[in-house]
C-alpha cells in the first residue's frame, strides 16, 4: 500500500462569526502516524474534514503527495475516513459492507443493480472484489463474522468492520475521527495496540483525531496539539511531554495534570515562590510566572537532604492505583494550591493524612512559563534547561 504525504498551507475556516481555524500550517510525512488532539471545540475535526474534502476552507491550500486538491471532490482523493460511529449499512451483510466502495469504483451502474446486475459479464470483477474482501477480513480477524449483519457484532468488531471497509481500497491515507470514543475502556486499550499494529503492517499515512491524551501518547508518531483554532505544538509525544512549549500543552499533556506553582522572578532572575527561592534561575521578563512540575518529578525530602528547595506541604489524602501511589497535598504558603506526588506502591508509606512534610523536586525536569504563557529557559547549577 503506497502512502501520500498531506501538506496544509493557511489553512483558514470560518462558520459564521466564529473563527474554528486560523492560520493552519502542517505537513504530514508519508507513512507517518499523526493525531490531531485537542479540547472539544479546538477544530481538530473540522481539519480533518478539510482534509478530506467534505468541508472547503475559507482560505488556504490542501495537498496529497505533492498534488493540490483543494478543490478536488472528496471520490477523486483516494482517502479512507473511518468514522465515531462506524456508519456500517445495517441491511448488509459484513462482506457486503466491506465490498461497497469497490463494488462502487470497479462496478459499473448497471452491475450495480440487486436482481440483474448478475447478467452483466463483471465476474472477473466480483471476484477480484471478494479476494480483496477476504484479504481485509483476514488482516483484521474477522473472516468468520463475513455472513453476520452489524447489529450481530460486538462493538470492537463493528469497528474492525469499519477499518476493513476502509483498508479494501488502499488508499493514500486513512483518516480517523475518534474511532474508540464509543468503546469501553478496555476494548479501547486493546483497540489502540490494533491500530498501531496495523499502521506498521500497511505503512500507509494515517491522521488521527482524539480529544483522548492517551490514545496520541501511545499511538502516534507526532501529535499536533490544537487549542483555539490553532496548533500549540507539534512533535513526538516524548516531546510534548518532557518540553512543552506552552503552558496550554502542559496542562493538556499528562496524567495526573501537571502541578502548576506561581511563581516571581526578580531582577536577577531569580526564581521564588510565596518569598522561598528555589534555586532556579530564569533570562527575561521580571515578575509573575508559573512554575510547572510532574507528580512523578516531587519527592518527600529527607533529614539528609537539604531543603533550600523544599516546599512545606501538608498531605490531605493517599492513594494507591495498583503499581502507583498518589499523595495529594496543600501547599501551606497558599491553601488554594494543590500539589499531586507520585510514588511507585514499593516505596516507604505514604504519610498520613494531615501530616506535614517538605517536598523536594527535581529541578532539571521543571518547567518555567512567563505571563505569555511561552515556555522560557531554565538554569539550574549552571545549566541551562531550554
Amino acid at each position: 500500500m503506497s502512502s501520500q504525504a498531506i501538506d496544509l498551507r493557511n489553512i483558514r475556516k470560518r462558520f459564521g462569526p466564529d473563527e474554528v481555524l486560523k492560520g493552519i500550517d502542517l505537513s504530514i510525512r508519508p507513512g507517518e502516524f499523526l493525531s490531531l488532539v485537542g479540547m472539544s471545540g479546538c477544530g481538530k475535526s473540522t481539519l480533518l474534514r478539510i482534509i478530506a474534502g467534505l468541508e472547503s476552507p475559507d482560505q488556504g491550500a490542501v495537498a496529497i503527495g505533492g498534488g493540490e486538491v483543494t478543490n478536488v471532490d472528496p471520490s477523486d482523493r483516494n482517502l479512507a475516513m473511518v468514522f465515531q460511529s462506524y456508519a456500517l449499512y445495517p441491511h448488509m451483510s459484513v462482506r457486503e459492507n466491506i465490498a461497497t466502495p469497490l463494488r462502487m469504483r470497479r462496478l459499473p451502474m448497471s452491475a450495480r443493480l440487486p436482481v440483474v446486475g448478475g447478467l452483466f459479464g463483471t465476474s472477473k470483477i466480483r471476484n477480484a472484489i471478494t479476494e480483496d474482501v477476504e484479504r481485509a477480513a483476514g488482516m483484521l480477524q474477522i473472516g468468520h463474522l463475513l455472513d453476520r449483519k452489524p447489529s450481530q457484532l460486538s462493538g470492537g468488531q463493528r469497528q474492525r468492520v469499519a477499518l476493513a471497509r476502509a483498508i479494501v481500497r488502499s488508499p493514500a491515507a486513512f483518516l480517523m475521527d475518534e474511532p474508540l470514543s464509543n468503546l469501553d475502556a478496555k476494548l479501547r486499550a486493546h483497540m489502540r495496540e490494533e491500530l498501531v499494529a496495523l499502521h506498521r503492517r500497511l505503512g500507509a499515512t494515517f491522521v488521527y483525531v482524539t480529544h483522548d491524551q492517551i490514545e496520541a501518547l501511545t499511538m502516534s508518531d507526532r501529535i499536533a496539539l490544537m487549542s483555539e483554532g490553532r496548533i500549540e505544538q507539534l512533535g513526538t509525544p516524548d516531546e510534548l511531554y518532557r518540553q512543552p512549549a506552552t503552558l496550554t500543552v502542559a496542562r493538556f499533556i499528562g496524567s495526573p495534570s501537571i502541578n502548576l506553582l506561581p511563581v516571581d522572578v526578580d531582577s536577577a532572575g531569580e526564581i521564588s515562590a510565596y518569598g522561598q527561592a528555589l534555586g532556579l534561575r530564569t533570562k527575561g521578563d521580571t515578575g509573575p510566572a508559573t512554575l510547572g512540575l510532574r507528580s512523578e518529578d516531587l519527592f518527600i525530602a529527607t533529614d539528609g537532604l537539604s531543603l533550600h528547595q523544599g516546599l512545606a506541604v501538608k498531605v490531605l489524602r493517599s492513594e494507591t492505583h495498583g503499581a502507583d501511589r498518589y499523595m495529594t497535598c496543600q501547599l501551606l504558603a497558599d491553601p488554594t494550591v494543590r500539589l499531586t506526588v507520585r510514588q511507585t506502591a514499593t516505596a516507604k508509606p505514604g504519610v498520613a493524612s494531615d501530616g506535614t512534610v517538605h517536598l523536594g523536586f527535581h529541578a532539571e525536569r521543571a518547567h518555567l512559563f512567563g505571563a505569555n504563557d511561552l515556555r522560557r529557559p531554565l538554569t539550574v547549577r549552571e545549566r541551562v534547561l531550554a
